[in-house]
C-alpha cells in the first residue's frame, strides 16, 4: 500500500511532540532551551505550511470539509501567536516557560484532535489516489521549508 498525506503528517506531528517535551525538560542555563525552541519553531511553522497547502486546501473544496479546516486554521493561528510571543521574549524570563507549556499544551491538543478527527473527515472526503499524491507533495514541501526557515 501506498503512503498517504496522513503517515506523512503522522512523522512531523511526532517529531513536533517530542520538541515539545524536550523543550519543557531544558533548564534557563545553557543554549540547550533556545535550540530546541529554533527547531520547534522551525518544524511547526514548515509543517503547518505545507499541511495548509497539500490537506486544507483540498479539504477547502469539499462542503463537509469547511468547517474542519477553518478550525484547523484558526489553531494554526493560536499556535503561531504563542510562538511569536516566545520569540519576542528571552528563553531565562520569568513567564517564558509558562507560554511555552501553553505552546506545548496547544500543539498536543491540535495534534490530537486532527488525528482522531480531522483525519476521519478528510479521509472520507479525499480519494485513495489524491491521499497518495498529496503525500509526495507534502513531503517536498515541508522539505523545502524547512531549509528556508533554517536560513531564516
Amino acid at each position: 500500500m501506498s503512503e498517504t498525506i496522513y503517515d506523512a503528517l503522522r512523522e512531523s506531528h511526532e517529531t513536533q511532540r517530542s520538541l515539545c517535551r524536550r523543550l519543557l525538560r531544558t533548564s534557563a542555563r545553557g543554549d540547550d532551551r533556545q535550540r530546541l525552541f529554533t527547531e520547534l519553531r522551525i518544524e511547526l511553522a514548515a509543517h503547518a505550511a505545507a499541511e495548509e497547502r497539500y490537506l486544507y486546501v483540498p479539504m477547502l473544496m469539499h462542503d463537509g470539509g469547511l468547517d474542519a479546516s477553518r478550525h484547523a486554521l484558526h489553531e494554526h493561528h493560536e499556535i503561531d501567536e504563542l510562538v511569536e510571543k516566545l520569540q519576542e521574549g528571552k528563553p531565562s524570563d520569568r513567564g517564558w516557560m509558562n507560554t511555552a507549556r501553553a505552546l506545548s499544551h496547544q500543539v498536543h491538543h491540535h495534534l490530537r484532535e486532527e488525528e482522531k478527527k480531522f483525519f476521519q473527515v478528510s479521509g472520507k472526503l479525499l480519494t485513495d489516489a489524491q491521499k497518495t499524491k498529496l503525500a509526495g507533495q507534502y513531503r517536498r514541501d515541508i522539505k523545502r521549508m524547512r531549509k528556508k526557515l533554517a536560513v531564516a
